[in-house]
């Protein structure tokens, strides 16, 4: 078992060794060198969080290159996700206008739902949003999807089970 001085030697060498490449091979999938740098720097802190054994990793560029695109797939799925809310308050009367930290906490919200929906099968998401968003019976779900009733309320199950278990991470 590695000690925490031998683990941080080993973060020590994985980022001395292989930061220059994880930022370079992030330029080439951002426009921002200065946001390649920052994933580069979010990579080796979510190295460091894991606690993982480094002395054992045999292909070090695919692990970096695996936590970061994990983190660019967050990152441009809250770009979306704040996309979608600015063209939404476009649409809003100025009356409805909200303050610059009322609109950041509302994205985080967003962003937070939108990754929980993730954690759901594609039919399930699709059932829960029809139910919540779109105000439809389970019947009328089962009905549009060709499902019954049971699967409706089962994926339904699951879907609030996740939201109410989100409530105590």
């Amino acid at each position: 078992m590695d000690t925490p001085k031998s683990w941080q030697r080993d973060v020590e060498h994985l980022y001395l060794e292989y930061n220059g490449w994880l930022r370079n091979w992030l330029r080439k999938r951002l426009s921002e060198s200065a946001d390649a740098d920052d994933l580069a720097q979010d990579t080796f802190l979510r190295v460091m969080r894991t606690h993982q054994p480094l002395n054992e990793l045999r292909q070090p560029l695919a692990y970096l290159a695996t936590i970061a695109n994990g983190l660019l797939v967050n990152r441009w799925r809250r770009q979306a996700v704040e996309r979608a809310y600015i063209e939404a308050l476009a649409a809003q009367p100025e009356a409805v206008a909200l303050s610059a930290e009322d609109q950041y906490l509302l994205i985080e919200t967003l962003v937070e739902v939108d990754a929980l929906l993730h954690g759901l099968s594609p039919r399930a998401r699709e059932i829960f949003l029809l139910s919540q968003l779109d105000g439809l019976t389970y019947r009328q779900i089962a009905a549009q999807l060709g499902l019954s009733i049971d699967q409706v309320q089962k994926s339904m199950s699951k879907a609030f089970a996740l939201c109410y278990a989100s409530q105590f991470e």
